[in-house]
């Protein structure tokens, strides 16, 4: 199949714009739900332990949302077109997030965090699939560079919303940014690669195809185990900073987790941009992720070892492990480039929002050997974390380059 001669080369395009507010909307709601947990479910009657538990169920049914989410989403947008799917979860994620404000109980809030999972699911892959098909080889790292970095500033909004108003107004306020969005979005033109696949007989959608052929399986799994890091290190390190500040290294004062996750993506945010123009420098997505795992893996040593430090130098810790985790666009861009048209856009979606709901398994091993095996949360998130970041470089390795390669291919 010959390239497509219509790929945009202009990387402040409508395509890029649009698909960075839509990932800006998602990482808002993510934030926001970590930083308004505790006063929503203190005004809906819970307090003490109730406030752990009921918040974990909460986060596990936006998960499974995501999850659900994400596959529905993926095979829709190989099936129907990726610009449905850009329309259809940002109006469900904008409705559910408004109906968040109202809740009056907590079997109200789980369905609401489930439907805002769902819409959610398809914002970041469908975006990505649709800015990789439509730019210019050479050009596409920075294009969904740009998306990750306007997107992840979405925490830093999330954090300063939910610091001025009450969790009601801050839902509200996601409510309100996904329909301005969907207006943006009549904007936006369908891929050209999707519209000359959809003319052709072909399987399109077909997620069977991920576990009909070995090679293509395990491709597809190392895609998602190199995303998995990025999970362990905000749902564990960042989530609990406050907890292992206290408990484990004794930092000499006290970590709002909140304000850890806030400065934890303002550096996702850098490194967005620092990963994706090394990548262009090097001419290679991979020489660019070994770059980023080096620096992952030297903070998050620091991390375990910062017995005694300031609040200031682990709040700077955080912050650095973001820069290295702004390698979350890249891994999707390279997840995005592994597969073909017409199985694109259910990789691209499925293969992030898995990693999200890989979080599940983590944080599942993290207390098992934190609390069940008795080593401590210390000794159990440095366990977790050498095993996920060691199947992630092991996935690094086996995953194929793709800095130059042409997308307009099929998968058979």
């Amino acid at each position: 199949m010959k390239p497509s001669n219509s790929l945009v080369s202009n990387i402040f395009n409508i395509t890029v714009i649009v698909a960075a507010l839509g990932y800006f909307v998602d990482i808002y709601d993510l934030t926001l739900f970590l930083i308004v947990r505790t006063p929503s479910l203190e005004a809906l009657g819970y307090h003490g332990d109730d406030l752990v538990t009921q918040g974990i169920y909460l986060l596990n049914m936006q998960v499974l949302g995501m999850v659900v989410g994400g596959i529905i989403w993926g095979i829709w947008g190989d099936k129907k077109g990726r610009l449905s799917v850009l329309f259809l979860t940002i109006l469900l994620y904008s409705l559910a997030n408004i109906g968040n404000a109202y809740v009056q109980n907590i079997g109200q809030y789980a369905a609401m965090r489930f439907i805002a999972g769902v819409g959610l699911a398809g914002e970041l892959g469908v975006g990505i699939t649709l800015v990789a098909e439509v730019m210019e080889t050479k050009r596409r790292g920075l294009g969904t560079s740009i998306v990750g970095v306007i997107g992840i500033l979405g925490a830093v909004l999330g954090y300063k919303v939910a610091s001025l108003f009450d969790w009601k107004v801050a839902y509200l306020v996601g409510g309100g940014l996904g329909l301005f969005l969907l207006i943006l979005r009549i904007y936006v033109s369908e891929s050209g690669m999707f519209k000359k696949v959809k003319e052709q007989v072909v399987s399109r959608g077909n997620i069977f195809f991920l576990f009909t052929d070995r090679k293509r399986f395990m491709k597809y799994l190392y895609c998602i185990l190199l995303g998995v890091p990025v999970w362990y290190v905000i749902g564990i390190l960042v989530n609990y900073s406050g907890d292992f500040a206290s408990k484990a290294l004794h930092i000499t004062g006290t970590i709002v987790s909140s304000k850890a996750v806030m400065y934890h993506y303002i550096g996702a945010s850098i490194g967005s941009l620092i990963w994706s123009l090394a990548g262009q420098w090097f001419q290679s997505r991979k020489k660019s992720l070994w770059l980023a795992m080096t620096v992952l893996v030297i903070f998050t040593t620091l991390f375990f070892s910062s017995f005694g430090f300031s609040p200031e130098a682990f709040y700077f810790i955080i912050f650095a492990l973001g820069i290295a985790q702004g390698y979350w666009i890249i891994f999707v861009t390279v997840s995005s480039e592994q597969f073909g048209t017409n199985l694109r856009a259910t990789v691209t979606t499925t293969t992030p929002n898995f990693v999200r709901g890989s979080v599940i398994l983590v944080a599942g091993l993290f207390k098992y050997l934190s609390f069940s095996a008795g080593l401590g949360i210390w000794e159990g998130a440095l366990y977790t974390g050498v095993l996920c970041i060691g199947l992630a470089l092991f996935s690094l390795y086996k995953l194929d380059e793709t800095y130059h390669k042409d997308l307009d291919y099929l998968e058979t």
